[in-house]
């Protein structure tokens, strides 16, 4: 019968303890092996090897080699996590700029996410824009599988701006093999309109599945003239000046929202056809997009409202946003 060490700090409680330390870091045995190896419970095993961590018998580092301390930050992605109560964060060296080809390191580390995290059953929920255009673009066949990739926010305006839903969509359904779902619906529309929408039994339904989507991807939008949607005509300049004066700082799926990531109400609330940032908060895995100086805004005020569960982003919109979280509590 396995004995259980006595008397915790004796110096036999040490040897235990810096015994079972060196098994288990150095020589690769499970728990279950030191336990069997010093005549021990496993749990007291367990206990053995936390309590030389704890006394300072072991000592862990973790040595990046220099040629990747660049693309490597998971000491950022850690304070992230724990600041911003995050499942997950990914931060890349590289900051993108307005281009497409500079936001493809961030849609391939968001592939790598959806890689990990999207089940057989799942439902993909996207909003449209130049960051998931980038996932769609380096996804790959039979890197993961879904059972539904579903439009979140209407699209349709009365320009001939390219918003790439089509691209997206397709290429996400097919690459995840999956069913794809069109939102045909403007993104504004009058409330009388949105109503109907929301009515309509293909477009409800389209909606609905929205809502309940299992994992939700998007990028965030400044409140300014360099957004997509001022670029395609869904928005002006009075608009803009509106939401400016309500405290606006970003939007996602064309739903605007203040720095602290509660909901803009004004004028476009009711004429907006998207999932609403409650159904984001309440996703299982709400993935944000998003980099470059002109975010950082709207990426914090996102993390604040509770609009993402897991982030991938830049070094300097990362630095940034742990620099707004320690001068706050200074």
């Amino acid at each position: 019968m396995a004995t259980e060490p006595s008397r915790p700090g004796t110096p036999d409680e040490i040897r235990l303890a810096l015994r079972a330390a060196q098994l288990y870091h150095l020589e690769g045995a499970t728990q279950a092996d030191v336990a069997a190896k010093l005549g021990v419970s496993r749990p007291t095993a367990g206990r053995l090897i936390a309590r030389a961590r704890a006394q300072g018998l072991v000592r862990i580092e973790i040595n990046v080699p220099d040629d990747l301390r660049s693309a490597v930050h998971a000491d950022i992605e850690s304070q992230l996590e724990a600041t911003f109560g995050l499942i997950e964060a990914v931060v890349l060296g590289e900051v993108p700029d307005r281009s497409a080809a500079s936001l493809l390191p961030l849609g391939r580390a968001a592939v790598g996410v959806l890689n990990r995290r999207l089940r057989p059953d799942d439902t993909l929920g996207f909003t449209w824009g130049p960051d998931t255009i980038a996932v769609a673009h380096e996804l790959w066949t039979k890197s993961a599988r879904c059972a539904t990739v579903v439009q979140l926010d209407g699209s349709m305006t009365s320009g001939d701006y390219k918003t790439g839903v089509d691209y997206t969509l397709g290429r996400c359904a097919t690459q995840l093999q999956a069913t794809p779902v069109r939102l045909h619906a403007p993104l504004y529309a009058d409330p009388a309109t949105v109503t109907a929408l929301e009515n309509d039994s293909m477009l409800g339904r389209a909606m609905a599945l929205g809502r309940g989507a299992d994992i939700m991807m998007f990028g965030v939008g400044p409140v300014s003239t360099a957004t997509t949607l001022f670029e395609g005509s869904y928005l002006d300049t009075a608009i803009l000046d509106e939401l400016r004066g309500l405290g606006a700082v970003g939007e996602i799926g064309g739903r605007f929202f203040h720095a602290d990531g509660s909901d803009v109400a004004g004028s476009l609330a009711a004429r907006t056809v998207s999932v609403g940032l409650d159904a984001i908060r309440a996703c299982r895995t709400a993935l944000l997009i998003s980099g470059g100086k002109t975010k950082h805004e709207a990426v914090l005020g996102a993390l604040r409202g509770g609009l993402a569960t897991i982030l991938v982003t830049d070094s300097e919109c990362a630095r940034w946003l742990l620099e707004q979280k320690e001068s706050a509590a200074r």
